[in-house]
């Protein structure tokens, strides 16, 4: 018998069986998937030689992970690469405001707004490993740190609308702010949308906004080598519809969505917590465009060309209207567009002097249109000359992105809606989420605490719970 078995080879499967690997458990990870990564893998999905990371692809959340980044990945295989710039967001007439990792050079740049961002972000950034511990656990714990979460709890229990209204004088600082809260997948007038803005932005500062050198599956590649190391076993291939196909272990740990844990586990669970999971909701969907591009991106503004991450969508106004309307079941005619150009600083993602970049916006969960007309407008609206760039491009709508990896369910790429109510409640109420009324099972998916994102955390903890209540 082993001790344990995990579903799911993405970034969180992998982390919660390293963890137990550490401690000398023996642990065996199953993947539907021919190769391991989840969301977080490197194809050539438009031409032979471009390198695109189809799901994610920067990380200042594993870097600032308290579990991964004390992991040796070195060791394994993983060079991260920083760009000058974190992320930049264009403007209007050939301007852009962006985040450097040094915090005062940020704040200089945002001019009469800088002593206002200086006090919202330092205290975070400087004690970052103790903030980072807080926010990348369960919000129902009690905090180790009160007046720290305290000062960052009166700033991120309010919408990114309501915070950047009483914290910023600029159109500048409020769309700084707007581009990272979207990230959030939240319209910009809910609650906790500018929590996830701080942490990342904070996180700029404190970590950085890194690649992979050779693209995001070197990441997973190097957690998978880690684990191998430590005697863990993994067997791709293997796609699980129910407990009953799993080999016999004390504990198992599902790298799953909740209604996906009801289809392989719903047997084995009491109704009433199958009930609660059943009534998951997921939230808005991305959809995804990579190029093949003969050449960088034509910017107008000079801190575009060396932003390893962009964010298109203008002003406040104009983020705010493009992310309410996937709540609304619509795509807006000028949606805010995450887009990623690993080539800035990783040249091996592409043949010389050609760069592969990757873009999407948000949908409605499920959403069957095409959106990449309208993301490359708004690309083209901050970079004329773009579409004369592109010599191939590879569309992963909803249903595609969801066909590549199950977990991105309708396409969302958070693993849930992340409302206050699904971050409190995720995806139970409860001060140990990762742990299942059943004996022995565990969820340790994005729709776990502390969320969506790269980070192992959710793996991490799960993996705690089954130390603790499994094996002792």
């Amino acid at each position: 018998m082993l001790d344990a078995v995990v579903v799911g080879a993405g970034p969180n499967g992998l982390a919660a069986a390293i963890r137990l690997a550490q401690e000398g458990l023996s642990v065996r990870v199953l993947e539907a998937n021919p190769t391991v990564g989840g969301a977080a893998r490197t194809e050539e999905a438009t031409l032979p030689g471009f390198l695109h990371d189809v799901g994610s692809s920067v990380y200042p959340m594993a870097v600032g992970s308290p579990f991964l980044s004390a992991l040796p990945l070195g060791e394994h295989g993983l060079e991260w690469l920083h760009p000058d710039i974190c992320v930049a967001h264009p403007l209007d007439k050939g301007r852009a405001v962006s985040i450097l990792r040094d915090l005062d050079e940020t704040a200089d740049e945002l001019g009469r707004d800088g002593a206002s961002y200086r006090k919202l972000i330092r205290p975070l950034v400087r004690n970052w490993p103790t903030f980072a511990d807080h926010v990348m656990d369960s919000p129902l714990r009690i905090p180790r740190a009160p007046l720290l979460m305290a000062r960052f709890g009166r700033r991120a229990l309010r919408s990114t609308l309501g915070l950047a209204d009483a914290t910023f004088d600029t159109p500048e600082a409020k769309a700084l702010l707007a581009g990272n809260a979207a990230h959030s997948g939240l319209p910009l007038h809910h609650v906790p949308s500018a929590a996830v803005g701080l942490v990342l932005m904070a996180a700029a500062h404190a970590r950085g906004w890194p690649v992979p050198r050779g693209g995001a599956g070197r990441l997973t590649e190097a957690l998978a080598s880690l684990l191998s190391s430590l005697g863990g076993s993994i067997e791709t291939g293997r796609r699980v519809t129910t407990l009953d196909e799993l080999p016999p272990a004390r504990a198992v740990l599902l790298d799953l969505t909740p209604h996906q844990v009801v289809r392989v586990a719903g047997d084995r669970l009491p109704e009433a917590y199958a009930r609660d999971l059943g009534g998951w909701r997921y939230g808005p969907a991305a959809f995804k465009v990579d190029w093949a591009l003969d050449g960088p991106i034509p910017w107008e503004a000079e801190a575009c060309r060396r932003a390893g991450t962009v964010h298109l969508g203008g002003s406040l106004e104009e983020i705010a209207a493009s992310e309410q309307a996937p709540w609304e079941g619509k795509v807006s005619d000028a949606p805010y567009v995450l887009l990623t150009q690993p080539g800035v600083v990783d040249p091996s993602r592409a043949p010389e002097g050609q760069h592969a970049v990757g873009a999407y916006c948000h949908v409605p969960n499920g959403w069957d249109g095409d959106a990449s007309a309208l993301i490359e407008a708004q690309v083209t609206r901050y970079a004329p000359g773009f579409s004369e760039r592109i010599l191939a491009r590879t569309i992963h709508g909803p249903a595609r992105l969801e066909e590549w990896n199950a977990n991105l369910v309708g396409g969302d790429i958070n693993g849930g809606a992340l409302t206050l109510s699904q971050t409190v409640g995720r995806p139970v109420l409860s001060r140990h989420p990762w742990r299942t009324p059943t004996e022995g099972l565990y969820v340790c998916s994005a729709s776990t605490p502390p969320g969506g994102g790269v980070h192992g955390m959710c793996g991490y903890h799960a993996a705690n719970e089954a130390l603790k209540h499994t094996f002792g």
